[in-house]
């Protein structure tokens, strides 16, 4: 009866998921459906596997087929026009054509999900599981689908196998979190985006200390629109009885940048730190490569974001601002949050402003 109940409710989101995901456009429901079949079944196999070299295949299948769908659908346009600009450049026009493709809502989150799970299956870190309509709800599960944060299969998945009931208390701080999310997204981003879009549409018509002012209050926005719908996201899924992570720990208050990345965008900075920096080596190796790696990680962390140069700029200016952290070994000296001091307070109008001035890259197309 149990069991009976709880394939009932993860067949319910199931269907939840996939209604609200064809909502936007129902053709690329296929997009999902095919890469929840193959990690899936993919997932299966490193299980099965007593061969290094088989398990290898079978992972990069994964990495390849998934990252060459969001290469297409994401980048293909984006490559394509800056090889035609830099021939460009050399006084070569070249006439090459561009694709009418649509960017899938929630690519960039769901990937992240499948290949987490085959890559902690091929670690040993996770069993393969044997339900095909739990994994595919934790591929599709609407309140994080399209805005994160980004759930580890080590984590969100085994809660579809664990039995659930409503509870009231839970419910209750999950309408709050609902009730906060909307506020930071609709009276804090949204104001601030009014006034934003004023400011750099016509930055001829405005001073200095307008245009800072006009960061300032991007900085606001970016942050009221991300953390705004991870809250939304965290405190639907309580709804449900599932406990996603906490995404944003009020970054701007960190004293320096290393702090910074500790506390944005917290669910996609340890995805890249556990599963691209720590495999090539992390912090463990001579200073050149670590160099190297905080770079790589920073470089496809801005474009993660987004397929355009001004977010590679912002990847760069945050290794720039990072580096010096690493070098003089003091990129992990915040890892408490400490009573502040007023030399603290200091260090995060620092830490602030260089942020701030980082975000100036992005906003001409946020």
């Amino acid at each position: 009866m149990l069991r009976t109940k709880l394939k009932a409710q993860n067949a319910l989101i199931l269907v939840a998921s996939y209604v609200f995901y064809a909502w936007w456009d129902w053709r690329f429901l296929s997009l999902i459906l095919f890469s929840t079949l193959l990690d899936f079944y993919l997932g299966k196999a490193l299980g099965k596997s007593n061969s290094k070299k088989r398990s290898k295949s079978l992972l990069w299948t994964s990495l390849l087929v998934n990252l060459g769908f969001l290469g297409v659908f994401k980048y293909f346009n984006f490559f394509i026009d800056s090889w035609v600009e830099a021939w460009g450049g050399l006084g070569v026009d070249l006439e090459v054509s561009t694709l009418s493709i649509i960017l899938p809502v929630g690519i960039s989150f769901y990937t992240f999900q499948t290949l987490s799970y085959t890559i902690d299956v091929y670690r040993k870190e996770l069993q393969p599981t044997h339900s095909l309509l739990n994994f595919a709800a934790y591929v599709a599960f609407f309140p994080q689908l399209v805005a994160g944060p980004i759930e580890r299969a080590t984590r969100l998945l085994p809660q579809f196998s664990q039995a659930r009931s409503f509870s009231y208390k839970v419910a209750k701080s999950g309408v709050y979190l609902i009730i906060w999310g909307l506020f930071k997204k609709v009276v804090i981003a949204d104001n601030c985006a009014f006034l934003v879009n004023q400011i750099f549409d016509n930055p001829d018509n405005f001073s200095s200390a307008e245009l800072g002012f006009g960061a300032v209050l991007f900085a606001f926005q970016i942050y009221g629109d991300f953390s705004g719908y991870s809250d939304i996201a965290i405190g639907t899924a309580r709804l449900f009885g599932f406990q996603l992570m906490t995404n944003f720990a009020f970054p701007y208050f960190s004293r320096d940048i290393a702090e910074f990345w500790r506390r944005w965008h917290i669910s996609l900075s340890t995805w890249f730190r556990d599963y691209l920096y720590i495999p090539l080596g992390g912090s463990r190796v001579k200073r050149s490569l670590q160099v190297r790696n905080v770079l790589i990680i920073f470089l496809v962390s801005g474009f993660w974001h987004g397929a355009n140069w001004t977010f590679i700029i912002w990847g760069a200016l945050h290794a720039l601002f990072f580096l010096p952290l690493l070098i003089f070994k003091l990129n992990r000296k915040y890892l408490e949050n400490d009573a502040l001091q007023f030399q603290q307070i200091l260090k995060i109008g620092f830490t602030f402003t260089i942020v701030c001035l980082a975000w100036i890259f992005l906003e001409p197309i946020a």
